[in-house]
């Protein structure tokens, strides 16, 4: 079965001239590895496009959108360098996937921790007729403050699309055992889409449309006591605003749930026509056999009409 789109890719603009001089960022062309800050990425899939074409031939996926892994996220940085960054690896990106437009397309990356230049950056690439843009759901981040009404302003007038991805989680407890992954992550998705829903964010800036990384994270378990959490009015919850299961309708989020019953709860939280093909690749913990580890769950809206649906919007 064919595949419209995949939404969840990553690459890394390793060659790009973007990224050359860089502080902190050095790239061993011999070894095919990369250091930043200090850390090693060696999986050689993430510098090559031309693999990840290959696998979209294999599994006849038409598109994929192309983020920069939570490596590259630098959430350590100050405002300055982190919008020098942000607009660096942006365009990397964008010079690695130009001789595959026709099959890729580049997400700009939002420097979330500084909401005033990841507005800037925003408003920059709407003007240059650009409307997909990622960001991290890192620990420290808190998208219910009103500091970001500015970015979900932009975002919305533009007619954006915000694709959420986990950064790491600074919870010592998640160190051993993989946590940092396997928890983390889905936990911090859950995290930043509590606030955006007990903050009213989509329906204050309606033109903004948010697709979230694994499933939703911790949110298809956790929508039944946000809801709980509004009908007993709990305290600093505003039920002055649409409850939690309304608003979690105006989410899109991909299919990477590895579990039949987690992706039938996403669909009933976020409705299932928002439910869209995600693969993470080039990651073992995403669907690189999306036909096997798919199977039985029931996945052509997900492969076709829903993916097409964001496609035509976002192309």
């Amino acid at each position: 079965m064919a595949i419209v789109l995949d939404t969840h890719t990553h690459l890394v603009p390793v060659q790009s001239r973007h990224l050359s001089g860089v502080r902190g960022i050095e790239w061993d062309a011999a070894t095919e590895k990369l250091l930043i800050d200090g850390k090693t990425i060696g999986m050689k899939q993430l510098f090559r496009p031309s693999a990840l074409i290959d696998w979209m031939d294999r599994f006849s996926i038409g598109r994929a959108w192309v983020s920069p892994p939570p490596p590259l996220f630098r959430p350590h940085l100050e405002a300055g360098a982190a919008g020098e960054w942000a607009r660096a690896l942006t365009a990397g990106l964008d010079e690695i996937v130009e001789p595959l437009r026709d099959r890729l397309s580049s997400v700009c990356f939002l420097p979330i921790e500084h909401p005033r230049e990841a507005e800037r950056i925003a408003a920059e690439r709407l003007a240059a007729g650009n409307k997909l843009f990622t960001a991290s759901t890192g620990s420290g981040v808190f998208l219910s403050r009103a500091e970001y009404d500015g970015l979900w302003r932009v975002l919305s007038d533009g007619g954006a699309l915000l694709f959420l991805h986990p950064g790491e989680s600074h919870d010592q407890r998640l160190e051993p055992f993989y946590l940092t992954n396997l928890l983390g992550n889905p936990q911090e998705t859950g995290i930043a889409v509590a606030h955006m829903v007990f903050s009213d964010v989509l329906a204050r800036f309606d033109g903004l449309t948010v697709l979230l990384s694994h499933g939703g994270g911790t949110v298809p378990a956790l929508a039944g006591r946000w809801e709980q959490g509004f009908r007993t009015d709990r305290p600093g919850v505003n039920t002055s605003i649409a409850p939690p299961s309304a608003q979690l309708k105006r989410f899109h989020a991909d299919c990477v749930t590895h579990s039949n019953a987690t992706l039938t709860a996403a669909r009933d939280v976020f409705g299932g026509g928002n439910i869209v093909f995600g693969s993470d690749w080039p990651f073992p913990m995403g669907l690189l056999e999306p036909d096997t580890q798919l199977a039985g769950s029931g996945p052509a809206d997900i492969f076709g009409a829903n993916t097409q649906r964001l496609l035509d919007a976002f192309h």
